[in-house]
């Protein structure tokens, strides 16, 4: 008696539907992903640029010389409170890029002595590129914070944050 065995396992076809099945899913999934990436890289901005503006204030009232620049507000890994290094902010925003933005303190409008403190601010986070987000933020010693919608640097001169009036609530 002859006897029709059927190979057991899957065939070529089977193979191909359930690879095409996962690439929809990928197609999907994959910029869903990176939107949310991008999302979170704009909520970790607006965090850096809140947390600069709360360290120049701090600055401001703690060494009595106006506001100052990234590089003093933070410090390396166990600092020790100074003017040039106040150890205010995390070493990692005191770089100056986190989370695929660039972020920047400038002061303005005196000379940063006790007699003639810097009287204004800005803090700005610009993305890297489109891939890591689309809004550019910025705050000033006014505290209220700002974006524009196309990303590209707002500017380092103090004052040029004040004249975006999209602001953030």
């Amino acid at each position: 008696m002859v006897r029709n065995q059927r190979a057991k396992g899957f065939s070529l076809i089977e193979l191909l539907i359930v690879v095409a099945i996962i690439l929809i899913i990928a197609a999907i999934a994959i910029p869903n992903l990176l939107r949310a990436r991008i999302a979170g890289n704009m909520a970790s901005a607006v965090g850096s640029v809140r947390t600069l503006n709360t360290a120049e204030i701090t600055y401001s009232v703690s060494y009595g010389t106006g506001f100052t620049t990234l590089a003093s507000l933070g410090g390396p890994v166990g600092c020790v409170a100074a003017p040039a290094t106040a150890c205010l902010i995390d070493p990692v925003l005191t770089a100056g890029t986190k989370t695929g933005y660039v972020v920047a303190a400038a002061p303005a409008t005196g000379a940063g002595t006790i007699l003639s403190p810097f009287l204004t601010f800005e803090d700005n986070a610009t993305p890297i590129s489109v891939t890591t987000g689309t809004r550019a933020f910025c705050s000033d010693q006014s505290g209220v914070l700002r974006y524009n919608l196309t990303g590209v640097a707002i500017g380092t001169t103090v004052g040029s944050c004040g004249a975006i009036t999209t602001v953030i609530q």
